[in-house]
Parts: C-alpha cells; structure tokens; sequence
C-alpha cells in the first residue's frame, strides 16, 4: 500500500529521502552531471527544473531555503542565464546500463545545454584580459573565479573518471 506518501520512497523515512534528495541535487548543480540509479535520477529531475525555474524568474527566497550560498550563486549567475530562452526541460537522463555489484539500473543525470560562463571566464584570466573593474561591476574577482573552475574541474574529473558498465 502506497499510505499516501507521495513520490519515491528509497525504503527511507521522511528525513532520509529529504537528505538524499539534497544531496543529490547540490551534486548536480556544482558539477554539472552525476551518475545514480535511474529511479533516484527520475526522483529528482523535476526538482531540479523547478528550482532552475524559481532561479530564472529571480526568487532568491525559495531558492534560499533548498540550497546553500555557493549553489545558489551558481545557480543565479550561471545555469539560470543559461536556460533563460528555454521553457522547460533543463535536464536529461543518459541510461548507462546495469551496475555489476547489485544489477541496479545505472543513469546519467545532466544538463541540457552547457553551463559555460565559468570557461569564458577561465579564458578570460587564462588570456589575461580580465577586467580591471570586476570588483567595482560587481562581478567575482579573478582569484574566486579561479577557485570556482578548480571546484568545477575536480568535479568533472570524480563523475566522469568512474567506470561505466555496460
């Protein structure tokens, strides 16, 4: 019987799946693409795209209560702008096969087009043409920007550089 709990319920009590669920999504917004389990993958496809919604729309409110300040930023600055012609359907899900230790249905969870102001901005100090007024525009100075590339870099690295069974 379903008890009238709504969505997936991973055998998990309330606080677990909420802890789950968070975990997986600031995951995906700091790294751009994860690997999980197909049905926890579904789970949170359609909170992703809500909070991309509310972060598109600019509602610093709602976004402030599901995620934490560098997520948010991130969030605001980068992916929103991003999906700003798009109406919907922000995420995809890649189906990568079955996981050898327990036959788990693995997939691939990731955006839809790619998130780049990070790498126009990696080019930018790479090239040294970063801006002189980047502290007077408001915008991240060179050394948080060159902090955030290595976060997204070492990210890439830990989702990308796991095997992949087929």
């Amino acid at each position: 019987m379903r008890k009238q709990v709504f969505g997936r319920r991973f055998k998990r009590d309330k606080n677990e799946r909420k802890a789950l669920f968070s975990g997986l999504i600031s995951s995906m917004i700091i790294k751009g693409r994860i690997e999980t389990t197909e049905e926890k993958a579904k789970a949170i496809k359609s909170e992703i795209e809500k909070l991309v919604t509310k972060a598109k729309k600019g509602n610093k409110k709602l976004l402030i209560k599901n995620l934490n300040p560098f997520e948010r930023e991130r969030m605001l600055n980068e992916i929103a702008p991003t999906f700003a012609n798009r109406s919907g359907g922000y995420t995809r899900i890649i189906k990568t096969g079955k996981r050898l230790s327990d036959n788990a249905s693995m997939a691939i969870i990731e955006w839809t087009e790619e998130i780049d102001q990070v790498k126009n901005e990696k080019l930018k100090i790479k090239n040294g043409k970063a801006d002189k007024n980047t502290k007077a525009s408001g915008k991240k100075s060179s050394k948080s920007v060159l902090k955030a590339v290595k976060k997204v870099k070492d990210a890439k690295k830990t989702s990308v550089g796991k095997g992949k069974s087929k």
